[in-house]
């Protein structure tokens, strides 16, 4: 598989992304397509987004829980990146005319305070990195037809991520349960999805440690000052015009976030 392809793909991705449109999977018309090759059209992708004036801020993992793996049938979990363009304020409104069919997921961020780099990091080594953990959303938006995707084609359209929110409140890492801090999703005042902890990876932390332990195979640091999601707590939540969510880790806080 050449370069030119693959840049090809990626420039498909991001001309899908900008003018909100979907493409047809990526391994439906190219089945030889890897996962390796995945993170490479995934990077082009992202060149381009930073061409545009695009600041990376941080990365995400997902695919963390049974829920989304069953939704989606990936059975492994990805990452991608987040950049300031993805940063939606708390009341602010998501306008939809942005996205194609964007899912609302809770989950938990975590905000660096030193490098974290691997191979060979664990959960102490993550919690003694992370200033901070808060509650937040993670608005997923596949640029693939009806979310027809497998690993690959998540991957490789930055692992299908939209936006974020991040709530206001944060707290120690050392303050909080990770692994049994309940969370209630709520769509319009109406729980959708309850979850915990322990649904991204057995833990949050086992999430970080896995990405640290990725990204250092491949030379790649989390870094200070980064904002890394964790992955998702529950089923992800498919969004309306009108709707709100909000969502409730204990002891840690909420978020909350609108769309129009």
């Amino acid at each position: 598989m050449t370069d030119l392809l693959l840049d090809t793909l990626g420039d498909e991705l991001y001309r899908a992304l900008r003018s909100a449109t979907p493409i047809d999977p990526l391994t439906t018309r190219h089945p030889e397509l890897g996962v390796e090759q995945a993170y490479r059209i995934q990077e082009r992708l992202m060149l381009r987004r930073q061409q545009d004036g695009e600041r990376i801020v941080g990365k995400k993992i997902g695919v963390t829980s049974k829920a989304v793996m069953n939704m989606l049938g990936v059975h492994q979990p990805d990452f991608g990146w987040l950049t300031d363009a993805m940063l939606v304020h708390q009341g602010d409104v998501i306008d939809l005319s942005t996205m194609i069919q964007p899912k609302a997921e809770g989950e938990i961020a975590f905000l660096l305070k030193r490098d974290l780099m691997g191979p060979g990091v664990g959960v102490a080594d993550v919690l003694a990195a992370t200033e901070c953990v808060m509650p937040c959303f993670e608005i997923v938006d596949s640029r693939i037809h009806d979310w027809k995707i497998g690993i690959v084609d998540t991957v490789a359209d930055n692992a299908s991520c939209g936006a974020f929110v991040l709530g206001s409140q944060a707290v120690s890492p050392y303050d909080i349960d990770l692994f049994t801090c309940g969370m209630v999703l709520e769509r319009n005042g109406e729980v959708f999805a309850t979850g915990s902890g322990a649904a991204a990876l057995g833990s949050p932390l086992n999430a970080m440690a896995w990405l640290a332990n990725t990204l250092g195979r491949l030379g790649v640091p989390l870094q200070a000052g980064e904002v890394v999601l964790s992955g998702a707590l529950a089923a992800m939540a498919p969004v309306r015009p009108g709707d709100q969510f909000r969502m409730a880790v204990g002891g840690l806080g909420d978020c909350s976030v609108r769309f129009g």
